[in-house]
């Protein structure tokens, strides 16, 4: 028996023909440029340019002022190099020509160790629960530990993604009722694969080496496990470009390290205010918040908003949520994913009679009002959607 590899690519490419044509639509390759440069190989990673910045002080000795201290310094050449490569001058090729040699210590280093000390108490996420996850567990569901539930790659997701190398961590910030992925992310979150930064880069370097587009962190929710993912990238030798597939309920502290390493956003950007957030999440202050974080990630790299189309919830939310888009995002950088593939689960099908509206898969009529107040309000969303 001979192997044949090329056969999972000739698989994906029958089954997802559309993440070959979607690159031929200008407006997705006018709005995720930076994310196809890197995906095919012609721009460096923004964790690999985070990797040359060089520092001067071990960062892992620092307290966190000096550590913020020192970062700002290096901020200054990682955004000099990330301009050259955004603009083209500053090629994966030159790059890997110019920076052979690692510094000892790196801006990327800086990151790994402000991520633990974010996480000692924990304030990774708005929650800031304060709580040391060494020692007990977090509102996230975890301790200190990584857990890797499943790792492949992911064939249904959006078409320019296809196909996307996903890292499915358990833990979750959010109590969604209606969760999809409730085992990992609320019930079970910590019957995955232990793994430290290694592990974690070693998995990443074999999703990317086989063929994936992109490395995707997801959940539940990647937000806890921040200081061992940095960390893996200090030890990643493959080109890749990084997703953060999230919730987007970080603290700024923690959107501060993600800018540096970050060059896809895809965050679900899920209800048009804070009432529906606390009855159907349990999350307070969810539109300040995530609103917040949109306007810092749309200035640091590409994006394509997530918005799940929840039955009952197209007034109060659903509009509410693309009126917020169009009025205060630049659309001729961003996409929508508007998603139809609501259906009851976890608690919302174990309890119906406690969220009614929710009880029932989304109507046709609903995703298509959603589609055409998107159309009027000038949202790209077909290549997407």
């Amino acid at each position: 028996m001979v192997f044949d590899r090329y056969a999972p690519e000739r698989l994906w490419r029958m089954v997802r023909p559309d993440a070959v044509y979607v690159w031929s639509d200008e407006e997705v390759r006018k709005r995720l440029s930076w994310y196809y440069g890197v995906m095919t190989n012609e721009l460096p990673a923004k964790f690999m340019i985070a990797r040359v910045v060089e520092v001067d002080e071990n960062p892992y000795s620092l307290d966190y002022d000096s550590l913020t201290d020192v970062k700002r310094r290096a901020k200054k050449e990682f955004e000099k190099l990330f301009n050259q490569a955004r603009s083209g001058r500053l090629t994966f090729d030159i790059f890997a020509r110019e920076f052979k040699e690692r510094p000892r210590y790196s801006l990327l280093d800086v990151d790994a160790a402000l991520a633990r000390l974010l996480s000692k108490p924990c304030r990774l996420c708005e929650r800031r629960c304060m709580i040391d996850r060494s020692k007990r567990i977090g509102a996230c569901r975890l301790d200190d530990k990584v857990y890797v539930h499943s790792w492949f790659h992911h064939l249904g997701e959006e078409a320019p993604l296809v196909p996307s190398g996903t890292i499915f961590y358990g833990g979750c910030n959010f109590s969604c009722v209606y969760c999809q992925n409730y085992d990992i992310s609320q019930v079970v979150p910590r019957y995955g694969e232990v793994v430290d930064a290694r592990r974690l880069a070693w998995i990443q370097r074999m999703l990317r080496m086989h063929g994936a587009r992109n490395i995707n962190h997801v959940g539940g929710e990647p937000t806890p496990n921040l200081p061992i993912i940095v960390e893996s990238l200090l030890y990643l030798d493959v080109n890749v470009p990084h997703i953060w597939n999230s919730n987007m309920y970080m603290t700024v502290e923690t959107m501060d390290i993600l800018v540096d390493i970050i060059d896809l956003w895809l965050p679900d950007f899920k209800y048009g205010n804070n009432k529906c957030a606390m009855r159907l999440s349990a999350v307070p202050r969810y539109f300040e918040v995530v609103t917040r974080n949109l306007r810092i990630a749309v200035e640091s790299g590409d994006m394509i908003i997530r918005h799940l189309v929840l039955p009952g919830h197209v007034e109060c939310c659903s509009i509410k949520v693309l009126e917020w888009i169009a009025a205060n995002l630049p659309l001729d950088r961003i996409l929508v994913n508007i998603m139809d593939q609501y259906r009851p689960e976890h608690l919302v099908a174990k309890y119906p009679k406690r969220w009614p509206e929710l009880a029932r898969p989304v109507y046709r009529e609903e995703v298509d009002r959603v589609c055409a107040y998107a159309k009027r309000l000038g949202i790209i969303y077909e290549p997407v959607s």
